[in-house]
């Protein structure tokens, strides 16, 4: 077929809110639940921002029946005059221009939570209906919006005494694959909000539910209440919270942090209430500070004898909680999500401001400054041994020269991006799988029961076992701090296990593996969840396989219940090879669940109530979500 020209006449420029209607997943991530979601997270930025300058103290989320939502705020209002450069009230050019607000050249805001300033105008052009009201000068504005372009201009509706912004949105249907709301994950989201601005009130109305769902959210504590949270149900090391703050003339930070007897650190950074989830040069400057502080105290109180190794910064990090919530005037966001600040002078700032207050606290606190020295120190001689077992699988006669696991039957393809691999529970799934499989670009990975709980265990001892010896040297990509995304053999990793409690088991042992030690592999997108059937119903020589006692009870009233024969899977290893081929395996028909993590934070309380030593939060965890939930997506 011929191509036409490629002229002037092939340029087409998108006005206005065209880009984003045109494609949304640039502007909020996807149009899934998670870009669904993000919705709601814009304008409350927006709201965040006016309380970052020190005008709003409550913000108010309020889900309705229908799935539209209502943001409102007690801040001083979008400003509603108008324009000259568009001749346009300035709510309605902050509503129908990108890049238009209040955050960009600091007269408006000197801290601002947004990025790119796109917010609100993008929540307008991906909703079917928009309508704003501000309250400003004793009157109250409204302005009403139809997929991102205005249907009334701005009038006066009533008067008030009050200031704020209300804005009630309707998500497009057209755009969004669904637009069910799920009031936890707003609720866990906001939550870290509250927790970032001490003393905002977050409330959180969910119409949908019978009764009315409600959650307040207000944390006088602030970062102290945020580490408090986190550590709920951890053993920690030491009561008192270490709690410090510092400022300069272009920015400020306060930082909270806690030991526990876990073996894993917990950093989460924040500049201007953004999860920086790559880092950046505020949590650089926090770790070198850190590493050099506790290494001059235990110099200066011979903990450390003169003979013996400086503590790492992995020593001194392990079983940390801590959080830095930075605010400065001027970030400069990097890295592939744009997640990752990049300010050089705030590596400085970050490294003084530890090193003096850190300092401090280690002085004035002996009996906690003992309690978190002995603990690294530990960590220290625990890390010889570590060290010891990663050496073994950076070796190339291990990792490299050495052949794939014996239980493994790989793909022929080589190209990872075309290939998968299952991970299998037990040898009589896995023969299955193995006889099922399209052997060109699936490979098969049985495990042997339960694998280590790696939340309990340090790497040394994770290092030892014959499962996860298996598993890292299959997927090739390293593990820990050695692990890298570009040796991964494949790009789909679906974890694979039976319906029941101990496929659920070992399904979440996986995830918390792969959680600690290949975190990027799940930020990259490569891990899945298979869902395989519960049922076979057969019907008049016609077989319809269903995944939920739900999904059952629909078929039988549509077959009315007669001469039915169903088979009920307990396991994968029931299934033929052609029943589990056409149900989980098939690309064109299986259903997999992508993993991610939508805050990393959450996923952390998560993984510690489920996997962590305490038993009561476990309990209490199962017996809120046992009924709704059939398997474990973070």
């Amino acid at each position: 077929m011929k191509q036409k020209a490629y002229d002037a006449t092939a340029i087409q420029v998108l006005e206005g809110l065209e880009a984003v209607r045109k494609r949304p997943s640039m502007y909020i991530g996807s149009t899934g639940s998670r870009g669904l979601h993000h919705l709601i997270y814009e304008v409350v930025d927006n709201s965040i921002d006016e309380c970052l300058a020190g005008f709003c103290s409550k913000i108010q989320v309020k889900i309705h029946e229908n799935n539209s939502v209502t943001v409102t705020d007690d801040g001083r209002g979008i400003p509603v005059g108008i324009i000259e450069k568009y001749g346009k009230p300035a709510v309605e050019v902050v509503l129908t221009y990108l890049h238009a607000g209040g955050k960009f050249g600091g007269a408006g805001y000197k801290v601002s939570g947004g990025l790119h300033g796109v917010g609100l105008s993008v929540v307008n052009a991906l909703s079917g209906s928009l309508m704003v009201d501000v309250g400003l000068d004793g009157k109250i504005y409204r302005q009403k919006y139809k997929l991102g372009k205005p249907i009334t201009k701005l009038e006066v509706v009533g008067e008030t005494q009050k200031t704020g912004t209300v804005i009630i949105f309707h998500p497009d249907e057209t755009i969004f694959e669904t637009l069910d709301f799920k009031f936890e994950t707003v609720c866990q989201h906001l939550r870290e909000l509250a927790f970032l601005n001490k003393g905002l009130t977050i409330e959180v109305i969910d119409e949908r539910e019978e009764p009315v769902a409600r959650k307040v959210f207000k944390y006088a504590g602030g970062l102290v209440d945020f580490v408090k949270h986190l550590n709920t149900n951890k053993n920690i090391v030491h009561d008192q919270i270490v709690y410090f703050e510092g400022k300069n003339h272009e920015a400020e930070v306060e930082i909270a942090m806690q030991y526990n007897d876990g073996y894993v650190e917990s950093i989460f950074a924040f500049a201007n209430n953004i999860n920086t989830h790559e880092g950046g040069t505020h949590l650089i400057g926090f770790k070198s500070a850190l590493t050099r502080v506790f290494n001059d105290y235990a110099r200066a109180k011979q903990f450390l004898k003169e003979k013996e190794d400086n503590l790492s910064g992995e020593d001194v990090r392990e079983g940390l909680t801590a959080i830095i919530n930075l605010k400065l005037m001027d970030p400069q966001f990097e890295g592939q999500t744009k997640t990752k600040l990049g300010n050089p002078e705030i590596r400085g700032f970050l490294d003084s401001v530890v090193a003096e207050k850190l300092s401090q606290f280690l002085g004035e606190h002996p009996a906690e400054a003992k309690l978190i020295i002995t603990k690294t120190i530990s960590a220290n001689r625990a890390r010889q041994a570590a060290r010891k077992a990663r050496e073994l699988t950076r070796r190339k006669s291990l990792l490299e020269s050495i052949s794939l696991p014996g239980k493994l039957a790989d793909c022929s393809n080589t190209d990872p991006a075309a290939s998968e691999i299952f991970i299998v529970e037990g040898d009589s799934a896995g023969g299955s799988a193995k006889q099922a499989r399209d052997r060109n670009f699936q490979a098969i990975l049985p495990l042997r029961g339960k694998i280590l709980n790696v939340e309990k265990a340090r790497l040394s001892r994770i290092l030892e076992s014959v499962e996860i010896q298996a598993l890292v040297t299959a997927l090739g990509a390293g593990i820990d701090e050695d692990f890298d995304l570009l040796k991964s053999r494949y790009h789909k990793v679906i974890i694979t296990t039976d319906a029941d409690v101990d496929g659920a088991h070992i399904r979440t042992l996986i995830l918390t593996f792969f959680y600690r030690y290949m975190l990027p592999m799940i930020e990259a997108g490569y891990v899945y969840i298979a869902q395989p059937p519960l049922y076979k119903v057969s019907h008049d020589g016609k077989n319809t396989y269903v995944y939920s006692d739900k999904e059952l009870e629909g078929a039988l009233n549509e077959i009315q219940k007669k001469n039915v024969n169903i088979q009920r899977f307990k396991g994968l290893g029931e299934m033929n090879p052609e029943q589990l081929w056409e149900t989980t395996m098939d690309p064109e028909k299986r259903t997999l669940l992508q993993v991610g993590i939508e805050d990393a934070a959450i996923a952390e309380d998560i993984f510690t109530r489920l996997m962590g030593d305490k038993v009561e939060p476990r309990r209490e965890f199962i017996q809120q979500y046992a009924k709704d939930v059939r398997f474990l997506d973070i």
